[in-house]
């Protein structure tokens, strides 16, 4: 009985109630159908199979299938088996509709994710198998936490070409998104001593979160038209900055504070987190390099696939200042949280120069999205300005004072997904509140880019 318990058939969790066994497993089952546990089109164990999980008789179960029939919830058919009855689920009375439902925008324009419909499945799929193919059988083993070795490797010699990073792979950590990285080194610098990281008035209250729950105070700098002034790093034993392209104000850092920070950094020992969240992006000219080049001892560069591919591939790394990587290795707790074949098919994908092609088909459309919203915002609605470079998946759109609440809730009412700039200003930022959207224009797949675009221009001022 336990090898056919452990070899036949499909699971299913059914607890017969009730008098006799033939009643109370027809019970069991037509509630598991009417509640919705069994959905419809779900094929259910044979009779035989779920009469040796039971430990009952086969023709109790074939007796329970044929009333259950008979009732309509199930339907059986020769060579397709017993399942449940294609039919609309109704919900028990008093409960709530699906939050979902309710909030799903028509249109979405909020920055931080990629079109997901452009993610090149079938060049992935080949790189997984190639990538799955050559990988020996202990890469299927619980391995390095820093991430496998076949990533790391393609990493650095990618990193080093396209974005001027000083990269090792010795020094390079994988981790499950930047979010899971930004924590790791929260940790490491809270087990150093540190106290307070300072970070840009504008930008992801998620990472400030993050900062503060390793116990850190976050310090906001200073912000205008050359970017972050590092002028307030006094106090901070590390900054956290988006040099290349600031989020969500859309400038580069100056390149005179760029060599401040590194000198800041030189000076005093302390440490950049340099965020790199887009850097692949720049459509009027080569993309600036990354910061960590100045000074490879003192930042640490985060990169992201989010941006890239897609963030449900939850891929990230950090590329670390000597003896720096094993102690973020160590805060991992000895355990890669990555998914093994994700990464073996990333470095697949960055080797075989599949993901260059991919870049560089995705820069062109989203920089043709970009113009696009510049030149309709130009001629529908002359009060709102783009600032910031051509560069990202996101515009700044400037407003006019006052307005920006109102214009939210106006793309709220007409279904389209919209973020002000209030969302991403630090409550203690050092400058009057600037009113403007921050317009995401990676999100919506192709076919719905000129209805956003539509909708956008009709609840802007002017």
């Amino acid at each position: 009985m336990a090898e056919s318990w452990a070899t036949l058939g499909i699971d299913l969790l059914v607890e017969p109630t009730g008098p006799g066994l033939r009643r109370g497993l027809t019970d069991a089952l037509r509630e598991a159908v009417r509640s919705g546990r069994l959905a419809p089109g779900t094929r259910l164990p044979s009779s035989r199979a779920l009469a040796a999980d039971l430990g009952i008789a086969r023709n109790t179960v074939a007796d329970a299938y044929a009333d259950l029939v008979a009732e309509g919830w199930l339907t059986a058919r020769q060579g397709s088996g017993t399942r449940v009855v294609e039919r609309e689920v109704v919900p028990p009375s008093g409960t709530a509709p699906h939050p979902r439902a309710l909030t799903r925008p028509a249109y979405d324009l909020r920055p931080g994710s990629p079109d997901l419909a452009s993610f090149p499945r079938a060049e992935w799929l080949k790189a997984a198998r190639r990538g799955l193919t050559a990988a020996p059988y202990q890469a299927l083993g619980y391995g390095d936490p820093r991430g496998r070795p076949e990533l790391r490797a393609a990493l650095a010699g990618y990193l080093s070409r396209a974005r001027g990073v000083r990269a090792d792979p010795e020094r390079i950590v994988v981790c499950a998104g930047f979010a899971h990285g930004l924590k790791l080194l929260g940790t490491v610098l809270r087990a150093r001593g540190a106290r307070t990281v300072a970070v840009e008035s504008y930008g992801l209250d998620v990472h400030r979160r993050i900062l503060t729950a390793s116990g850190l105070h976050t310090t906001p700098l200073p912000f205008d038209r050359l970017g972050t002034d590092p002028g307030g790093l006094a106090d901070a034993e590390a900054v956290l900055l988006t040099p290349a392209h600031q989020f969500p104000m859309g400038v580069p850092l100056h390149r005179d504070r760029r060599t401040a920070v590194a000198d800041w950094a030189r000076r005093t020992g302390g440490l950049v987190l340099e965020d790199d969240y887009d850097g692949e992006f720049r459509y009027d000219r080569q993309p600036v390099g990354a910061l960590q080049g100045l000074d490879p001892d003192r930042v640490v560069y985060l990169g992201t696939a989010s941006k890239s591919l897609a963030p449900g591939l939850r891929l990230a790394w950090m590329v670390l200042p000597p003896g720096l990587a094993e102690e973020a290795a160590a805060a991992k707790g000895g355990v890669d949280p990555c998914g093994v074949l994700d990464q073996l098919t990333l470095a697949e994908f960055l080797t075989s120069g599949a993901y260059d092609r991919h870049v560089r088909a995705t820069r062109l459309r989203y920089r043709r999205r970009r113009d696009a919203l510049v030149a309709a915002v130009a001629a529908r609605a002359p009060e709102a300005r783009v600032t910031g470079i051509a560069a990202g998946l996101h515009v700044l759109l400037r407003l006019p004072p006052g307005t920006e609440q109102s214009v939210v809730q106006a793309a709220h009412w007409r279904g389209l997904a919209l973020h002000g700039l209030a969302r991403y200003t630090h409550p203690d930022a050092p400058a009057e509140p600037v009113d403007a959207l921050v317009v995401g224009y990676g999100t919506p797949p192709d076919h719905a880019w000129s209805g956003a675009l539509d909708a956008l221009c009709a609840v802007l001022p002017g």
